[in-house]
């Protein structure tokens, strides 16, 4: 009994502050506490100064010998890979409409890693989860938006160039950020205690900030249409990827604080991004807010699920 009760607090003291966070974004968001221009300001804020701040203070004054995980990188890249190829031959089956294929496929494996996976790391082991995370994020995030753009093309039968987005992903700042830290990183550089002290304000709002303007952004309106599409890629999202991604990570010894990060970002809803890419392109944006709808309110309780079963066989 004892084991129990502590793996079901650790699990939900990872997710229960981002969901009283982003409730309250929620809230504000009805009472016009908060309205559509802050949420716009609030999300450009945190993607193009505040996140990136985060990363670069993080890694800056991390040693990479120590901290760098390339096993856990790789197999994230590899299993993101893998993961892709599935769901493509999945969507040819079961999604009848061809163009919202790719919507569905994005859906499933494209997670938010950024900000909600992040805090997920954050919460669940400190800065060990932070700098961990960093790493993960930076590399598996380029490959998320490239399969992105492939398979958003293939299903709207587009052969256009993808010029726009490639450039998106190599000025992408939160990118950037991580690979202008890596030299200090490298090399141990220290910075001026100036810039960190003043780094570190603008990397403590990156949280709070993103989680209320990502409550209030969830539009429950937009659950109408398309549920079957929606439920089909949340259900892969935050079920049968994580599933498949911790299975084959406790296969290759990932334990503790990797098999967490890696449990983790695989669990976190689908990227608030993917609704920009539909909409940029032409496709089914009303299916892609469903299914960040779905997987936003459902990885809470997943996660937890996964976190509790894991913490319960004694691999964290």
């Amino acid at each position: 009994m004892q084991d129990f009760l502590q793996s079901l607090s650790f699990s939900f003291s990872i997710t229960g502050p981002i969901f009283v966070v982003l409730l309250l974004g929620i809230y504000l968001n009805r009472t016009h506490f908060i309205n559509d221009n802050f949420i716009e300001v609030g999300s450009k804020l945190v993607f193009n100064i505040t996140l990136p701040a985060l990363m670069f203070i993080s890694i800056s004054r991390t040693s990479i010998a120590e901290s760098a995980n390339v096993k856990l990188v790789v197999y994230g890249l590899i299993g993101t890979a893998v993961t892709y190829a599935m769901l493509e031959l999945l969507a040819r089956f079961a999604v009848v409409k061809r163009e919202d294929r790719g919507v569905v496929v994005q859906g499933a494996f494209r997670s938010n890693m950024g900000i909600i996976g992040l805090a997920y790391c954050v919460n669940a082991y400190g800065h060990a989860g932070l700098v961990a995370a960093s790493f993960y994020l930076a590399l598996v995030t380029i490959l998320y938006n490239i399969l992105s753009v492939f398979t958003l093309n293939r299903s709207m039968n587009r052969d256009g160039s993808s010029a726009t987005y490639i450039r998106g992903i190599v000025g992408n700042p939160i990118i950037l950020s991580i690979v202008a830290a890596l030299p200090f990183a490298a090399f141990e550089w220290p910075l001026p205690s100036l810039f960190v002290r003043s780094g570190e304000y603008f990397a403590q709002m990156t949280l709070p900030l993103a989680l209320l303007c990502t409550g209030a952004s969830l539009n429950f309106k937009a659950l109408r249409a398309d549920m079957s599409s929606a439920m089909l890629s949340a259900i892969c999202k935050l079920l049968v990827v994580p599933i498949l991604l911790i299975g084959g990570g406790v296969a290759l010894g990932f334990r503790d604080v990797e098999l967490g990060v890696l449990a983790l970002m695989s669990s976190a809803p689908t990227a608030a991004a993917s609704y920009v890419m539909v909409r940029a392109m032409g496709g089914n944006s009303a299916l892609a807010a469903n299914i960040i709808v779905l997987t936003t309110l459902g990885s809470l309780f997943t996660a937890s699920l996964i976190m509790f079963v894991l913490h319960g066989l004694g691999l964290l």
